[in-house]
């Protein structure tokens, strides 16, 4: 009688986590996925655990950490508890960078926005971007007055 599983195989994988199997492959000759195991006939099979790590590993490679990191983290994986606050230093220190990207993220979104309302108002005016640069510029008074025809 065949034995029940919950492992998938790499596809499953790939299109669990969005991942590509080309980078699932790189990331486990990498040392950034443990877990994999092999059936018989060779073939990846991820258990349930390795499928979250992968998770883990992916939230840590998109929001910046190095891979020499995300190696470091794996490698001291599955030790004793004195590897863990080395462990959390590595994750709090992605923390705080995560949140500084955010707060200059914020910053820039802000600008984009207003650069956004900027064109709004300028289509609504029946400006393009050149006049508005003019009407701002040191010449804009004699600017306006040669357009309403004093000059």
């Amino acid at each position: 009688m065949a034995r029940v599983t919950s492992d998938v195989g790499i596809r499953e994988v790939s299109e669990q986590t969005g991942l590509s199997i080309d980078t699932l492959r790189w990331y486990e000759r990498e040392g950034l996925i443990p877990l994999v195991q092999r059936s018989p006939d060779g073939r990846r099979r991820y258990p349930p655990a390795a499928v979250r790590f992968t998770r883990l590993v992916q939230a840590l490679r998109r929001t910046g950490m190095p891979v020499a990191d995300v190696r470091e983290f794996v490698q001291l994986g599955g030790g004793t508890l004195d590897v863990h606050p080395v462990r959390l230093g590595l994750l709090e220190r992605q923390t705080a960078a995560i949140e500084q990207r955010l707060a200059e993220l914020t910053e820039d979104l802000a600008v984009v926005r207003a650069k956004a309302a900027d064109y709004r108002r300028l289509i609504a005016l029946g400006l393009d971007c050149e006049d508005e640069l003019a009407a701002r510029g040191p010449l804009a008074g004699a600017r306006r007055e040669l357009a309403s025809g004093g000059g």
